[in-house]
């Protein structure tokens, strides 16, 4: 995978291995839901001091990419 502006990371010791914004316990999974759930940046922002607008869009890219690969999805009719 891309580096993300090193703003990502994978590390067995940190939150069991799932990827988090460098040098918090911030998971991608925690931003995608937050953002799904209807949260804005700006809300994300405040309720997370050490989070910034490029670990966020960094967060995005990750998990895009994550979902580029050989898997298909079927689609039901």
């Amino acid at each position: 995978m891309e580096n993300y502006n090193g703003l990502i990371e994978v590390n067995p010791k940190i939150m069991m291995g799932k990827p988090v914004v460098k040098g918090t316990r911030l998971t991608v999974e925690l931003i995608l839901k937050s953002l799904a759930a209807g949260e804005t940046n700006e809300n994300l922002l405040a309720s997370h001091p050490r989070l910034t607008i490029e670990a966020i869009a960094a967060a995005l890219e990750f998990a895009a990419d994550a979902l580029k690969g050989e898997n298909i999805y079927p689609i039901a009719v």
